[in-house]
């Protein structure tokens, strides 16, 4: 694919890896994102996380979660 996608597919990539602190975060991000609350967000926080930080997080992994989910379906579809 090319374009917008691809475009979207870098950014994803390009982010710098999360902080260990942020990974049980990031699973429920990916896996349950409904699921994630005011609380998860302040106890990253209080670990030191910026809000900066925690929000570009949230959006690479939202993001490539996306793209791995249309890349399967449009597997799938052929």
């Amino acid at each position: 694919m090319t374009g917008p996608l691809n475009e979207l597919r870098e950014i994803a990539v390009g982010i710098t890896p999360a902080p260990a602190e942020m990974s049980d975060y990031l699973a429920k991000v990916r896996d349950r994102a409904f699921a994630v609350t005011d609380q998860d967000v302040d106890t990253l926080k209080e670990a030191g996380i910026s809000e900066d930080e925690i929000f570009e997080q949230t959006v690479a992994v939202a993001i490539a979660e996306g793209l791995r989910r249309l890349d399967r379906a449009s597997e799938v579809i052929g």
